[in-house]
């Protein structure tokens, strides 16, 4: 299959402050691929988004990522973003004394000066975000209306591999439904890729995956449907991962 937006991870170990996060990750991900990561707490999820992001504090060891090709695994997180990888973090920080509108026009590639067109005007008003264009950026904000702001952002930069971390952790039922609808749209019409982290699985009932994953000890497991794994991890809990014969299947073969 032609390498055009496909995202290859192998053997990643990761080390954060000294410390070997991740262990040896191997994954696949197509162009318009959807897959969802599960593991339970300090278990490495948002660690393996963050170095394919490339976030400087995350230093690979060993193991390579390739992304449209290209070995991404030495550039930094500004070349990576000219591939098209965008990442919306589980808790957006506060930017003070940049406008969040001037945040979206230069998401927009536009200038300071420049106006929104009447279809980003829609948007933005979709995304319940107009009255805060004036207000910087997440200050005071609720954490439902920081999640509007970063995938707002995230969107207008119009990404090829979209890596969410937690975006159905503390936003409410309303905003989790905008938030899955728009994303849902886009990765549809654009036919990006995206890794999206769950711990509650509420997205699950908005947006469609093809695949999942178990990401513990720093290793990564199954690949079965992400309701199935979900199903599983309520019924069980995550150390019924360690001995589901789906996993034991995929690793011996």
């Amino acid at each position: 299959m032609d390498d055009k937006g496909t995202l290859e991870i192998e053997g990643l170990k990761v080390k954060v402050e000294d410390k070997t996060i991740l262990r040896g990750i191997s994954l696949r991900l197509e162009q318009g691929e959807r897959s969802f990561i599960f593991g339970p707490n300090g278990s490495g999820k948002s660690t393996l988004l963050k170095t394919v992001m490339g976030i400087p504090s995350y230093v690979v060891e060993s193991g390579s990522i390739r992304y449209k090709g290209f070995d991404i695994t030495g550039m930094n997180v500004y070349e990576r973003s000219k591939l098209g990888i965008t990442m919306a973090f589980q808790q957006p920080p506060e930017i003070r004394g940049v406008k969040l509108s001037q945040m979206l026009k230069l998401c927009l590639g536009k200038k300071r000066t420049d106006v929104f067109s009447p279809e980003e005007k829609d948007t933005i008003e979709r995304f319940r975000l107009t009255e805060f264009l004036d207000r910087d950026v997440n200050v005071g904000f609720s954490g439902g209306e920081r999640k509007r702001a970063e995938i707002l952002q995230m969107l207008f930069l119009k990404p090829s591999l979209i890596l969410l971390d937690e975006p159905d952790s503390g936003v409410d039922v309303d905003s989790l439904r905008l938030l899955s609808e728009e994303l849902d749209s886009y990765l549809q019409t654009s036919k990006a890729s995206s890794l999206i982290i769950t711990h509650k699985g509420d997205i699950l009932d908005y947006i469609k995956a093809e695949r999942a994953c178990v990401v513990m000890d720093g290793m990564n497991h199954c690949f079965p449907d992400p309701r199935t794994v979900y199903a599983e991890i309520r019924a069980g809990g995550y150390e019924h991962c360690l001995s589901c014969s789906t996993r034991i299947q995929e690793e011996a073969s």
